[in-house]
């Protein structure tokens, strides 16, 4: 009893590293895109396929699916939303600045409602994938733990455009 506590306790300690610095993550590359003009982040820079914010509204939408629809459980975005900036979609128009406020909130709400439903046990169904990078994830918090990785590929990329747009 005492040994399952302590890996109880210690699953624990991982989700809240692991949420700790997805949070840290989005904050950072919330800091990095600040100075860029709402015409700045929707200018596809040469030599890449999408833009600033495109990447950051696909995080939110990544970790939707990533998250919740493989545990069978209702995304909360919306449908238009996640296609928009779901897997396999690209910039099809300007965004908005209204809009560029709303992936900003998401940013922050939908991580700390993951947070609520983790707890609530409601990822239990999680079905078990392999990624395009070849990573098997077969649990709720394997699939946590990859939206770290993801997160930090497009945060590589949104750093690679910024210094494009800025002319650096």
């Amino acid at each position: 009893m005492y040994k399952q506590f302590i890996t109880l306790a210690h699953i624990f300690n991982i989700m809240t590293k692991t949420i700790e610095i997805i949070k840290k993550q989005r904050a950072a590359l919330l800091k990095l895109t600040e100075d860029l003009t709402i015409e700045q982040l929707n200018i596809v820079p040469a030599g890449f396929n999408n833009n600033i914010i495109w990447n950051l509204g696909h995080l939110v939408a990544a970790q939707q699916g990533i998250c919740y629809r493989r545990a069978g459980v209702d995304i909360l975005i919306t449908e238009n939303y996640y296609n928009t900036y779901g897997p396999g979609s690209k910039p099809e128009r300007f965004i908005t600045a209204t809009e560029l406020e709303e992936i900003k909130s998401l940013f922050t709400s939908t991580i700390d409602q993951f947070v609520a439903d983790y707890d609530n046990k409601l990822f239990s169904n999680y079905t078990p994938w392999a990624t395009r990078a070849g990573i098997d994830l077969t649990n709720i918090d394997e699939a946590s733990q990859f939206v770290i990785f993801h997160e930090g590929l497009h945060f590589g990329v949104i750093n690679a455009q910024r210094r494009v747009v800025l002319g650096l």
